[in-house]
């Protein structure tokens, strides 16, 4: 009965995004949203498995363009609470987007607001995710989430941007989820910068940093390195890599995991089957500096049925070293509708 329910809920959450589906209301305002959900397994050894069958997340973005350098952004984003729940009081939904962006003109743009944190190579949306689940994130947390400030991108040429910014802190407080940083610059804040270079044929190479100061990781700040290039190889292939380490700082996912500092890689290859069918192959890690480390082995297939939907299958090995488990299987398949 549980899981029919779900089931429902999901197809009545895609029905009724479907029949709102208004992409373009005028000239300066527009609306884009999607939904996934999921059925999940996992075998932990030792250990019971467990599985979920959820709504994983949802969200809602509108976009509007006063005059053509203003572009005013704001989304409301669902995710259900225990899974991941989108704030300390555990509510479901969230206002996510909530930033202005004016463009000069000359390359250089200006962004105050809520906006989502410069690193990372998989995204923080499940929607633009090459997997269910993300090949990292598990021990040290490394890629921020959402925060507060201002930032500022430039356009050098057709092949190189930089950005920077300054936050009310690049990680959430201990028990805040990262769709939300602390608010505040008195005790703590953050910054990030990055660069971005495209100047070979089908190659894109990243590099960026960023910092939080000491206020909410006690008794020191934290840093952050993130360096990730994705290139095309072919109209079929596609591969990548990523390589991130984080100095300082808590884990949110219980006090029994490593904390502070370590690396996370991981390598993606994506091969297209067809123009409907491709799957991403994946093999990454992490290395704490407790000792704790894991590498994880996955799959995943993905079919697009229509443009808007698609669905998606997963299996991963992970096998764990100087951790409570030695290995883990994960077997999932996932719904995406996009509008």
């Amino acid at each position: 009965m549980k899981i029919r329910t779900k089931l429902a809920g999901l197809a009545a959450l895609v029905a009724a995004l479907s029949a709102s589906a208004q992409i373009k209301v005028n000239d300066n305002l527009s609306f884009t949203g999607w939904a996934t959900g999921s059925y999940q397994y996992t075998k932990p050894s030792p250990g019971t498995s467990f599985d979920s069958f959820n709504v994983d997340a949802g969200l809602l973005q509108a976009t509007v363009t006063p005059t053509k350098n203003v572009t005013g952004v704001m989304s409301v984003y669902y995710r259900p609470s225990g899974e991941g729940g989108v704030s300390p009081s555990g509510s479901e939904v969230t206002l996510l987007d909530a930033y202005v962006t004016y463009d000069t003109g000359t390359g250089l743009t200006a962004t105050a607001g809520k906006f989502l944190s410069y690193l990372g190579y998989e995204s923080f949306y499940q929607i633009s995710d090459n997997m269910i689940t993300l090949a990292n994130q598990s021990f040290l947390a490394p890629i921020p989430g959402y925060h507060e400030g201002v930032k500022f991108d430039y356009t050098v040429d057709k092949t190189t941007v930089f950005g920077a910014a300054l936050v009310d802190s690049d990680y959430p407080k201990p028990g805040y989820n990262a769709t939300e940083g602390d608010g505040e610059l008195k005790h703590n804040g953050g910054a990030e910068g990055y660069v971005q270079y495209t100047g070979i044929d089908n190659l894109t190479v990243w590099m960026g940093v960023g910092y939080d100061s000491k206020g909410n990781f006690e008794p020191h700040d934290v840093w952050v390195y993130d360096i990730w290039a994705s290139y095309q190889i072919d109209k079929t292939s596609t591969v990548a890599a990523e390589e991130i380490y984080k100095d300082g700082g808590n884990v949110s996912l219980g006090t029994d995991l490593p904390k502070d500092k370590g690396s996370n890689w991981l390598v993606y290859y994506q091969y297209n089957f067809t123009d409907q069918f491709y799957s991403w192959f994946a093999v990454s890690g992490e290395d704490a500096s407790s000792g704790a480390s894991y590498v994880k082995y996955s799959i995943s297939p993905t079919y697009n049925l229509t443009a808007n939907l698609s669905a998606r299958a997963q299996y991963s090995y992970t096998n764990y070293h100087k951790y409570v488990l030695n290995d883990a299987n994960f077997i999932g398949g996932e719904i995406l509708f996009k509008f």
